[in-house]
């Protein structure tokens, strides 16, 4: 059985006091969980201090994002070798709204899973679809090509350490939830794929995500669906008492 992963993306919030107070809080709330890997993404001014304050805890620390190059001229990014000097162990890459905002591809974000495999970073990566895409019934064809991108050029024993996580990008920070019957679709077949890529053993051991406004509300209907591991959770993850709420679900499986 999988084990379940809930990851927090902070995105661009708490300043570093803020930070530091907020993981201190978090590290009481959730020391007695044990059955759930706990991630939390911070900005990457707070990483050090974050990493610091939850060393020898049971909560994992990841950047929300990573340049694909070891060094260089590229003004306002950040290598996989900082990251680590800052404490981190995972780093989530092709966000939608990385996607979106800041027009990354496929290649990059295949470029991006390979230099966080190189360094020993633990990639979560994003997929998803728009909401024009789903009404266009284009779901299947968008997630499919976006998976196919994302494990080019990698062996079956590096696709083996990714988290996956399928964010619907019509249900982000829209308050708006894919049913729990659509997101299992969805996940089925990113596992089916997966199978036909590498083999049934490398699908059915890699964890896949839901990310798209899960709260503690639904989370329990969204991860008693057989091939959701987990969550990369927004908005619930900046309180920690929500946080704490959510996860207390998810150690129910």
């Amino acid at each position: 059985m999988r084990r379940k992963i809930i990851a927090g993306n902070w995105k661009m919030h708490k300043t570093n006091s803020e930070a530091i107070q907020f993981v201190k809080m978090l590290k009481v709330k959730l020391i007695n969980f044990k059955k759930t890997d706990i991630v939390v993404c911070p900005t990457f001014t707070s990483l050090s201090q974050v990493s610091q304050i939850l060393d020898s805890t049971n909560i994992g620390v990841g950047a929300q994002n990573l340049h694909y190059e070891d060094k260089g001229a590229f003004t306002g990014e950040i290598s996989a070798e900082m990251l680590l000097s800052a404490g981190c162990e995972f780093v989530i890459i092709g966000h939608s709204e990385r996607r979106q905002y800041f027009n990354e591809t496929d290649q990059t974000v295949n470029q991006k899973v390979h230099k966080a495999l190189e360094k020993g970073l633990k990639p979560i990566v994003c997929i998803g679809e728009l909401l024009e895409e789903r009404e266009d019934n284009q779901t299947m064809n968008v997630i499919e090509r976006q998976v196919r991108a994302l494990f080019a050029g990698l062996s079956e024993e590096q696709a083996s350490k990714l988290v996956l996580a399928y964010e619907p990008v019509w249900a982000i920070g829209t308050g708006k939830v894919a049913s729990p019957e659509q997101a299992q679709e969805v996940h089925a077949f990113i596992r089916n794929l997966m199978a036909e890529l590498y083999s049934n053993n490398l699908a059915q051991s890699v964890r896949i995500q839901y990310g798209g406004s899960m709260k503690a509300a639904n989370a329990k209907e969204l991860l008693s669906q057989p091939d959701i591991d987990g969550g990369l959770i927004g908005g619930a993850c900046l309180e920690p008492d929500s946080f704490r709420d959510l996860i207390e679900v998810a150690e129910g499986f």
